[in-house]
């Protein structure tokens, strides 16, 4: 009987735990295995709250409700675990006593994770701020070309004419750089579909947007402090270099921006890849992602900022443009992927799902399968 009853617990899309008096887990169902990512046999008896690096759900609350028999609910509750994964549930605990005279107390948890519903939502309104944004960019794009023509001319006859090999590469770089902003652009006018994709290591793609990033931090003479947290199994990924590299500095840049406005002298940049399996984008399902996460401990995004930040010409400083995370969302889209974006004071994080997608040739012609 009591294998029927947890045969049905497990049929719960419900992470259901059960705590002694101690906050040690004596049960657990399916649900609770994928939600808390370890099986039963390891995490039996282990206290809940060694589980998680930070919680905003306070082990004295549970532990007081617990001794006096009463209930504790929250309907949002982060949990942070040891490998920086973050989950949002809404948490219940109800009381329950055992033994013959109902001494032994237990405690009853349910969390369901609401992280799905807010992504659900999230990626709406990233699909309205695509569209605006692509609108903006077209327009902002053919007022750009012209003038970078006209650099790139003037940049090419000043090189006739110095005699200086060391001089010209001067004006090489301002010509090489005049070209990835123009191919850039071009991109940006473009269809969602990206030529010339080849298979690239993500990490290196990411030491590049590192060298880059220090570059600017030194210019603006701050500090950044980088952490990085590589899965060294993260296949390779078919994908164009140059644009994930700008859309990856563009998220950099606006991390360390938002530390410099606010003067922060600690400020601490982590990036993380892992690669995550049977993911949803936008309401198509892929096998496998790599997962590319982008952490600041800077002073967060304000409130009224987090549903708009994506649309061109919204920006959280003086003086900025308000491009850098449409154009970062707008590449990222043309590689079928997605950006999330969670923050609260003190933590910042972008997260960039990448899915993996094999080029196919039948009958002549390529086409992807995910």
């Amino acid at each position: 009987m009591v294998d029927d009853r947890h045969a049905l617990l497990d049929q719960l899309l419900t992470a259901v735990v059960v705590l002694d008096a101690r906050l040690q887990i004596q049960y657990m169902n399916a649900a609770a295995e994928t939600l808390l990512d370890g099986s039963r046999r390891r995490l039996l008896e282990a206290p809940f709250f060694s589980l998680f690096a930070d919680s905003s759900l306070d082990e004295a609350v549970l532990q007081q409700a617990l001794a006096e028999q009463q209930s504790v609910s929250d309907s949002e509750v982060l949990l942070v675990f040891h490998d920086g994964q973050r989950v949002t549930v809404e948490f219940s605990a109800q009381p329950m006593a055992n033994g013959p005279t109902q001494s032994e107390h237990y405690a009853l948890l349910e969390l369901r994770q609401v992280d799905q519903i807010r992504k659900i939502n999230q990626e709406n309104s990233q699909q309205q701020q695509l569209l605006a944004a692509q609108t903006m960019i077209r327009g902002l794009a053919h007022e750009i070309k012209n003038p970078l023509g006209g650099l790139r001319g003037a940049a090419q006859l000043l090189a006739s004419e110095l005699p200086d090999p060391a001089l010209r590469e001067y004006t090489d770089l301002i010509m090489s750089q005049a070209d990835r902003l123009r191919n850039l652009v071009d991109r940006m006018l473009g269809s969602y579909r990206l030529p010339q994709r080849q298979p690239h290591n993500v990490h290196a793609v990411l030491e590049q947007v590192i060298q880059l990033a220090q570059l600017s931090a030194e210019q603006q003479q701050q500090t950044v402090k980088w952490q990085r947290d590589y899965d060294p199994s993260l296949p390779d990924l078919t994908m164009a270099a140059e644009g994930l590299e700008q859309s990856l500095l563009n998220i950099v840049m606006n991390a360390i921006e938002a530390q410099h406005n606010v003067n922060q002298s600690d400020g601490v940049i982590t990036l993380r890849t892992r690669i995550a399996h049977q993911q949803t984008i936008y309401g198509k399902r892929y096998r496998h992602c790599a997962v590319v996460s982008v952490s600041d401990n800077g002073p967060g995004i304000p409130a009224q900022l987090r549903d708009t930040l994506f649309y061109p010409m919204v920006s959280g400083r003086a003086g900025g443009t308000g491009l850098g995370l449409s154009i970062a969302q707008t590449i990222v889209h043309q590689h079928a992927g997605k950006i999330d974006l969670e923050s609260v004071p003190g933590h910042t994080e972008f997260t960039v799902y990448l899915p993996y997608i094999e080029t196919r040739v039948r009958n002549g012609q390529a086409r992807d399968v995910a």
